[in-house]
C-alpha cells in the first residue's frame, strides 16, 4: 500500500512539474529571450502584420515573386492543413501536375523548361515553405522587373539583398524569403502594399 501511495504522489508531482511548471517557464523564457520568434515571426508593414517569415503566401500577380507550389489545403497555403500531397515520383497525378507547373512557369517567365528549378514545380513537405531557391528567384526577375517598370539589375539587387546564405557558411542551402522580397519590392517605390496578392 505504501508503494502505491508513493507512486501516486510521484505521478502528481511529475505531472505538475513537467505538464504545467516546465511549459510555463519555457514559454515565459521564449517570450523574454526570443520575443519575435515566440510571437510567430510576424512581418509588419505600416505597423500592421502582413504575414510570418515562416509561412508561405500565394502571390499570383506578375509583379510579385511567386512561392513554391503548395498542397496544404484545398487551394494550397492553408496553415490549418499543413502537409504534402504524399504522391510518389511515379504517381501519374504527381507527374501530370509537375508537367503542368513546368509549362506554366515556362509560359509566365519565358525560360526554357531545362532552366526551371525543381522547387518551382514541386510542393514542399509542409506546403508552407516561405523560401524559394536563388535559382527560382533568378528566373522570375525579368517578369517582375517588366511588370513593375523597373530594371532587371535593380530587382536582382533586391533578390541578392534578401538571399539568406548557408548557416555558418556550410549548413543548409541558400534561400530567398518570398514575402520579405516582395515587401522589399513594394518599398522600392513601385508597389501597392495594400494589394499584394
Amino acid at each position: 500500500m505504501r508503494s502505491l501511495l508513493v507512486a501516486i504522489k510521484m505521478t502528481i508531482v511529475l505531472t505538475l512539474l513537467t505538464g504545467i511548471v516546465y511549459p510555463i517557464v519555457m514559454v515565459g523564457l521564449g517570450h523574454v529571450l526570443f520575443p519575435a520568434q515566440a510571437g510567430g515571426s510576424l512581418i509588419y508593414k505600416n505597423e500592421s502584420p502582413v504575414g510570418s517569415s515562416l509561412m508561405a503566401q500565394n502571390f499570383k500577380a506578375a509583379r510579385y515573386f511567386h512561392p513554391r507550389p503548395s498542397a496544404a489545403g484545398t487551394n494550397g497555403y492553408d496553415p490549418t492543413s499543413s502537409g504534402g500531397s504524399n504522391l510518389g515520383p511515379t504517381n501519374k497525378s504527381f507527374i501530370d501536375s509537375v508537367k503542368q507547373r513546368t509549362k506554366d512557369v515556362v509560359e509566365e517567365d519565358g525560360v526554357p523548361a531545362s532552366r526551371v528549378p525543381v522547387d518551382m514545380v514541386t510542393a514542399s513537405g509542409s506546403g508552407l515553405d516561405p523560401e524559394i531557391s536563388p535559382a527560382s528567384a533568378e528566373i522570375q526577375i525579368d517578369r517582375v522587373a517588366k511588370s513593375r517598370g523597373m530594371s532587371a539589375d535593380t530587382v536582382r539587387a533586391l533578390v541578392i539583398a534578401n538571399t539568406r546564405s548557408r548557416w555558418a557558411g556550410f549548413l543548409g542551402e541558400p534561400g530567398v524569403n518570398v514575402l520579405e522580397l516582395n515587401l522589399a519590392l513594394d518599398g522600392a517605390g513601385n508597389g501597392q502594399p495594400t494589394a499584394m496578392k
